[in-house]
C-alpha cells in the first residue's frame, strides 16, 4: 500500500511538473500578464516623420510594450501628420483623440513656460545630468505636477545628446550678423534668439528642408548630424555651427491621458514606464553611436564646422539667464521649477567639474587624433 501511495505521488509530482514546464513554455511573459488582463489598443501620435532618429523613441516604447505583455497591450506609432500635425500632439493627448504622444514638451512653452523644462534650456543641462534630474533630483514629479493641469501624465522617452547649433546660409561671425536673420529654432532657445534680433520661426521637422532650401528661411537648428543629414539641410546650407547651446541635453516625452492611463492596470503600467525608460537609454546611446560618423559625412562633402564667436554664445547665455528670471518673477510654477532646477544644476555642475570636465579636457587634448 505505502509503495503504490509513492508511485501515485511521483505520477502527480510528474504530471505538475510537466504541466508547469508546459505553462512556461507557452509564456515569454510573467505569469500576471497571462492572468485574465485585458486587451488594450492604443495609438500614439508623434512629431516625427518616421525617417528620423527622434521616432525611435516612439517605436522603442511600442515594440517593448507589446513584447513585455505578449501583445496584449499594443500601442501604434503615428509619424506626424498622419493624425494630427506635428506641433498638436500635447493637444491631442489632451483631448483623449490619442491615447498618447511622443514629442518634445518645449513645443508647447506658449502654454507654459515652465515645460521647456522637461527638454532642454539654454545653458542648462547635458543629456546625463538631465536625466539624473529627472529621475533622481526631483525634476520628473515637477514636471508631471505641470502635466496634470492639462490632464496629462509624461515619461522621459528619448534624448538626442547635446546637438548642433544649427545650418546657415551664410557665416555669422558677429552678435550684429544675427540681426534680421529668419531662423528656425523652438523652445527658450528661439526666445534668446529673438531678442538677439533673430525672427524666429517653428517649424515641425519634415517642413524644414524645403524652407531652409527655397529661402523662406535662412538658418534651421534640428538636431545633429544623423539626422540632419537624413533631412539633406546640408544640401540647403553650408555653414553648420555648434554647440548647439540651447539644447544640451533634451529630452523627449511620451505624453499619456490621464484617464487612460487610470484605466490602465497596474501591471500595465510599470510596463509602459519601463518601456519608456529603456526608449531614453536607447535613443541617447544610438544617437552617440551614428552622430560622429555622419558629421564625418557631412564634412567631406563640404559642410563648413564653425564655433559660435566667444561674443554670441556670452550674450546669449545671459539672455537666457534674464528669460528665467522674468518668467518666475510673473509663473509661481516657472518660478518653483527653476529654483529647484538651478539648485539641482549648481550641484552637479560642482561634481561634474571634478571628474567628468577634468578627465574629458584632458582626454581629448592628448587625444585629438
Amino acid at each position: 500500500m505505502m509503495k503504490r501511495r509513492k508511485i501515485l505521488n511521483t505520477a502527480a509530482l510528474a504530471t505538475a511538473t510537466a504541466a508547469t514546464l508546459a505553462a512556461c513554455s507557452r509564456s515569454t511573459t510573467s505569469p500576471g500578464v497571462q492572468a485574465g488582463l485585458p486587451t488594450v489598443r492604443w495609438r500614439m501620435a508623434t512629431s516625427w516623420t518616421k525617417s528620423l532618429g527622434t521616432f525611435i523613441g516612439a517605436k522603442v516604447v511600442a515594440e517593448r510594450v507589446k513584447q513585455m505583455t505578449n501583445g496584449r497591450f499594443t500601442i501604434t506609432p503615428f509619424a506626424a501628420g498622419e493624425l494630427v500635425p506635428g506641433l498638436q500632439v500635447l493637444d491631442a493627448v489632451q483631448a483623449g483623440t490619442v491615447e498618447c504622444g511622443h514629442t518634445a514638451s518645449y513645443y508647447y512653452i506658449g502654454k507654459s513656460p515652465v515645460l521647456a523644462f522637461a527638454t532642454s534650456v539654454p545653458f542648462g543641462l547635458n543629456a546625463q545630468q538631465q536625466n539624473a534630474w529627472l529621475y533622481h533630483g526631483g525634476g520628473l514629479e515637477a514636471i508631471q505636477k505641470i502635466y496634470a493641469s492639462f490632464n496629462i501624465i509624461n515619461f522621459p522617452a528619448g534624448n538626442t545628446g547635446a546637438q548642433m547649433g544649427g545650418w546657415f546660409k551664410r557665416e555669422i561671425k558677429t552678435l550684429d550678423d544675427l540681426k534680421g536673420l529668419k531662423m528656425r529654432i523652438p523652445g527658450l532657445g528661439g526666445q534668446v534668439m529673438s531678442r538677439l534680433g533673430v525672427n524666429v520661426q517653428v517649424l515641425p521637422g519634415g517642413e524644414i528642408y524645403l524652407s531652409l532650401d527655397r529661402g523662406a528661411i535662412d538658418a534651421a537648428e534640428w538636431v545633429g548630424p544623423y539626422d540632419d543629414e537624413k533631412l539633406g539641410l546640408n544640401k540647403a546650407a553650408k555653414y553648420y555651427y555648434y554647440p548647439g547651446w540651447w539644447e544640451p541635453g533634451p529630452s523627449l516625452d511620451v505624453l499619456v491621458n490621464l484617464n487612460a492611463w487610470n484605466k490602465l492596470p497596474k501591471e500595465y503600467q510599470e510596463i509602459f514606464k519601463t518601456a519608456t525608460f529603456e526608449a531614453n537609454m536607447n535613443m541617447l546611446t544610438e544617437y552617440d553611436t551614428l552622430n560622429g560618423a555622419a558629421l564625418a559625412r557631412l564634412i567631406a562633402g563640404g559642410t563648413q564646422l564653425t564655433p559660435y564667436s566667444q561674443d554670441i554664445l556670452q550674450a546669449a547665455q545671459r539672455i537666457a539667464i534674464e528669460i528665467y528670471e522674468e518668467n518666475a518673477s510673473k509663473d509661481p510654477n516657472f518660478k518653483q521649477v527653476y529654483e529647484q532646477w538651478k539648485n539641482f544644476r549648481q550641484q552637479v555642475y560642482n561634481w561634474n567639474r571634478v571628474n567628468e570636465l577634468s578627465y574629458a579636457n584632458f582626454v581629448t587634448s592628448t587625444n585629438s587624433q
